[in-house]
C-alpha cells in the first residue's frame, strides 16, 4: 500500500443496486454489483470532489490477483482496485464477459 493510503471503516448503501455494504477499511466497491463512487484522490482520503458513480468496465486476473477497472460516469476518470473475497463471482464473470464482448466489438469497427 502507498503511504497515501488512509484506511476508513465505513458502511454504505450502494448507489447502483441499493445493497447494504459492511465496510472493512479496504472496501471501495459494492460486492453485489461491483459499482463504486469517485470520492478518493488517493485510496481512503475522500478528497475527490467529483462524486460520480464509477461503472465497472473490466476485470483482469494476473498471477491469481484480480483487479477491477472502474470508469467514472461523470468525469471519465479510470481507477483500478483489487477484488475482494466477498465479491459476487457471477458479477465478476459477467463483467469479464461484457468487457471481452466490448473489446471484440471495438476491433471489428
Amino acid at each position: 500500500m502507498s503511504k497515501r493510503f488512509a484506511r476508513r471503516v465505513e458502511d454504505f448503501v450502494c448507489v447502483r443496486c441499493g445493497a447494504r455494504v459492511a465496510g472493512d477499511g479496504y472496501t471501495n466497491h459494492c460486492p453485489a454489483c461491483l459499482w463504486s463512487l469517485h470520492v478518493d484522490v488517493h485510496p481512503g482520503d475522500r478528497a475527490e470532489s467529483c462524486g460520480g458513480a464509477m461503472r465497472p468496465v473490466a476485470v483482469e486476473d494476473k498471477g491469481g490477483k484480480r483487479t477491477i477497472t472502474h470508469r467514472c460516469e461523470k468525469c471519465g476518470a479510470e481507477r483500478r482496485c483489487r477484488t475482494s473475497p466477498g465479491d459476487d463471482d457471477a458479477a465478476l464473470y459477467a463483467l469479464a464477459r461484457e468487457a471481452a464482448q466490448a473489446a471484440t466489438g471495438r476491433r471489428r469497427t
